[in-house]
């Protein structure tokens, strides 16, 4: 005859099993990119590009960023209504930038692009807050 306590125990395990499989699919993978154009001292252009991820992405999430979330589980509204946040901790991990200058008839001309290239993004929503994390 079977014990009970194994019967307990094997349910507690598949329990845990499904409960910590739907937390991990509760996180999704997105695809962001930046680009920040500054001409002659002015704001010329400002994109940010978010995508979901087609396939997995590999890598490690590194040091996240948490956003105030108000149930919300698009992630393009989430970054506009935090986007000061957001472009501060882009800025952290590190932007590509370019510059070049010219002067003509002693009229000076710059532009300054400022690019985050192409990175995978794991972004987990919960209620009251949605954690942003690079994967590297």
């Amino acid at each position: 005859m079977r014990s009970r306590n194994g019967n307990r125990n094997l349910s507690f395990r598949l329990c845990s099993i499904i409960i910590f499989s739907s937390l991990t699919l509760t996180a999704s993978e997105h695809l962001i990119s930046y680009k920040y154009i500054v001409k002659d001292a002015t704001l010329y252009n400002e994109t940010l590009l978010i995508s979901d991820a087609m396939t997995k992405c590999d890598g490690k999430p590194q040091k996240e960023l948490i956003l105030i979330n108000n149930n919300s589980e698009n992630l393009k509204q989430l970054i506009f209504a935090n986007s000061e946040e957001f472009i501060e901790y882009v800025h952290k991990l590190g932007l590509h930038i370019e510059h070049k200058e010219t002067t003509t008839n002693l009229q000076n001309h710059s532009t300054t692009t400022l690019t985050l290239k192409t990175t995978c993004f794991k972004v987990d929503f919960n209620d009251n807050f949605a954690r942003i994390a690079p994967l590297k």
